[in-house]
């Protein structure tokens, strides 16, 4: 049956729901509403929709309020917050489902079944339609009482959706686009790409809702909105030369539709769309640039235009997309770990902003979310790869090639790779460690190890070197640093910074180690033999060295020096997924047995040094399993976490295995590791590889 279905799939023929609803159910510790980029991207933090106010991820208000009038009767289906909302009847939910490109909430009352999807072609294959910052709010609306009923249907945004701080002004004015009825937020002064950090919000751009007539749109006090939203008697859109609001008062976007829903037949079906247009995205190296939608000189009426033209293709498109993608995650390792991997595949979108160089090549920069704010971090895009690689190889590339062009360029002038490129949203250099630059503040082998890594990965899926070939004389520098000072690294900083330094790093070494096996392939496929041979040969006596080295009876050690301990050695997978097999495979076997006996309920702790864990490396080390069983055993706890953890904030990657509680970060792009799993049959790369191309 699965054969049959996985068939219809491809031809566009399957059952959808049949399908995505293979994953396990979950949980999830925030659910995804708008997720685009790190300053579009709102959240619901509750188990239900109407028990909070819906959040930026950083856990700041931005308030999308919905309410529905049935046969005169009001009632809120979204948002809370203001005590009159709060006093309001709600129709009640009765399920939520998350599906990658979609979030589906059903609700039941007063003689209606009501669906509401947010709907975000977040289709990483596809780089025109992943770039527009649009989300559909569509509602499927039928009788269950055999009765027909009238419905009035209403959607509004706070002005915290366009602002850093409540205390910045805001405006709003309404427009009519073709047959759209449009209605915009933003900030009164526009500052655009003046500041960087992490915990901050937008101030420039605007936003919009958005729908085909007839509709009518408004703007409105937050003082006024209580009495409209009574009856939802509203005042008449067709008034177009309304003055726009700049009153701070004035601070509300809404939109209401109506509906006639008969007593027997098919759902009644309308939407609205939100958007985000911010003009200029980020600045790079001090010239600002344009998101990668803009690229062909679009404008926001564009978009919105093209966005409500493609609303019925987009979501078939859509659906069958979810459906295919999540048939293979359940293949690759099961519904639980699917269940993980869809949670995480909007939030790793989100957590990058797809802009355009001055050339129109792609810029695809990630945010280094409630971290420091980085923006290109080598050891964030490494994490995050495996949804790239495997998805849309050209995003790693857009990712990959600003960091290449800064250490080429004069400004880089340390023989070993940088750690990022800026704070969001200025690239204009690496920020990380402050001050002098030196490999005690820098993570050398790590960035290094990363760079020739994931290079060498895109030989494997291209089939060629054709992307590096511009940047060989960098990478031979990076080999070079790794061949003096990776096998045994010196007292310096990994990816898991907030551990600290540590010498002798077991697990850096075999990042070293395979960083020099990459390199090699990466000179074999560019014709490069001799060089190929040289560091291939390096790699492989290194490899042979080091389970002497991190010997410690049932298992390897943290650090060659501290007998004792462990850690877990998730860099290791690279080796089979790279095809480099420079490690005898009973390493990762030794150690699998290890991990299992180790285990907390929530799962598989970094190393012996607490009992905290990172999510994404779990996945990774799960991944070198050769047995499904095992491969469960470890994902397993991950899902439990996910349902059970306290803290109500988008994805953690970084958490207590013993009582499930958030460490810190969240909402950052690394979980898009989880996706190594499929990445590691060479059948679901190649795949999904290829519909990538054919989409560009």
């Amino acid at each position: 049956m699965r054969r049959l279905l996985l068939l219809l799939i491809a031809a566009g023929l399957a059952p959808l729901a049949s399908i995505a609803q293979e994953a396990a159910p979950l949980r999830p510790p925030a659910t995804p509403l708008i997720a685009h980029d790190p300053y579009f991207s709102v959240w619901s933090t509750a188990d239900q929709l109407t028990a909070q106010p819906t959040k930026h991820w950083t856990g700041t208000d931005q308030p999308l309020l919905g309410l529905i009038r049935v046969d005169g009767k009001v009632l809120r289906f979204m948002g809370g917050g203001p005590r009159w909302a709060s006093q309001m009847a709600v129709l009640p939910e009765k399920s939520r489902r998350i599906t990658p490109t979609r979030t589906l909430y059903t609700f039941e009352g007063e003689g209606i079944e009501f669906d509401l999807t947010f709907l975000t072609p977040a289709l990483a294959g596809d780089m025109d339609t992943l770039a527009r910052p649009v989300t559909y709010l569509v509602f499927d609306i039928r009788a269950t009482d055999r009765k027909a009923h009238k419905v009035r249907l209403y959607v509004d945004a706070s002005s915290h959706i366009a602002v850093d701080t409540t205390a910045q002004k805001a405006m709003w004015s309404r427009h009519r686009v073709g047959n759209l009825e449009v209605v915009r937020l933003g900030s009164t002064e526009q500052r655009m790409l003046t500041r960087s950090g992490d915990n901050l919000r937008i101030d420039w751009g605007y936003f919009y809702l958005a729908a085909p007539g007839p509709a009518t749109t408004l703007g409105i006090s937050a003082r006024v909105r209580a009495s409209y939203a009574a009856t939802l008697e509203l005042p008449p859109s067709r008034d177009l030369e309304m003055p726009e609001g700049t009153d701070r008062d004035v601070s509300v976007a809404a939109m209401a539709m109506d509906a006639d829903i008969p007593a027997t037949g098919p759902k009644t079906t309308r939407y609205m769309m939100a958007a985000y247009d911010d003009i200029y995205s980020l600045e790079y190296f001090r010239r600002p640039v344009r998101p990668y939608w803009r690229r062909a000189r679009a404008t926001a009426e564009d978009l919105l235009t093209q966005a409500a033209a493609n609303f019925t293709a987009m979501r078939e498109k859509c659906e069958r997309f979810d459906a295919e993608l999540t048939a293979d995650l359940v293949k690759a390792g099961g519904p639980k770990y699917a269940a993980v991997a869809i949670l995480a595949y909007r939030q790793t979108l989100a957590a990058h902003k797809l802009a355009v160089d001055f050339d129109g090549s792609a810029l695809h920069f990630s945010k280094e979310n409630f971290s420091n704010g980085c923006m290109g971090t080598v050891d964030v895009i490494y994490p995050a790869a495996p949804l790239f690689l495997l998805l849309n190889p050209r995003l790693a590339e857009a990712q990959l090639r600003p960091v290449l062009d800064y250490a080429r360029s004069g400004r880089w002038k340390f023989p070993y790779a940088p750690h990022d490129l800026g704070q969001y949203p200025l690239a204009n250099g690496q920020v990380y460690g402050g001050g002098e630059i030196s490999e005690d503040n820098q993570m050398p082998v790590e960035e290094s190890g990363n760079m020739l890594i994931l290079l060498g990965a895109l030989v494997k899926i291209n089939g060629n070197a054709e992307f590096s070939r511009p940047y060989f004389t960098q990478l031979t520098r990076w080999a070079d640093f790794l061949a003096a000072k990776g096998m045994d690294p010196d007292n310096q900083l990994s990816t898991d910074d907030f551990a600290g330094h540590l010498a002798h790093n077991t697990n850096l070494s075999i990042k070293a180690i395979l960083g020099l096996g990459s390199y090699a392939m990466i000179a074999d496929a560019l014709g490069e033999k001799a060089i190929a041979t040289k560091y291939r040969t390096m790699a492989q006596g290194f490899a042979k060295r080091w389970p002497a080295m991190a010997e410690d009876g049932d298992h390897y050690r943290l650090a060659f020096d501290k007998p004792g301990t462990w850690s877990q050695k998730y860099n290791l997978v690279w080796d089979k997924i790279l095809g480099l097999n420079l490690f005898d495979q009973a390493v990762a076997r030794k150690e699998m047995a290890y991990y299992l006996k180790h285990q907390n309920k929530y799962g598989l702790p970094l190393d012996n040094r607490a009992d905290y864990t990172k999510l994404d490396w779990i996945v990774w080390t799960a991944t070198m399993a050769e047995q499904p069983r095992d491969f469960a055993a470890l994902i397993d706890p991950v899902y439990l976490f996910l349902n059970e953890t306290p803290d109500r904030v988008p994805m953690t990657d970084w958490y207590w295995t013993s009582t499930a509680k958030h460490r810190g970060f969240q909402a950052r792009s690394v979980v898009g590791g989880v996706f190594i799993k499929m990445l590691n049959d060479p059948a679901m790369w190649k795949k999904w590889a290829s519909k990538a191309e054919v989409s560009q």
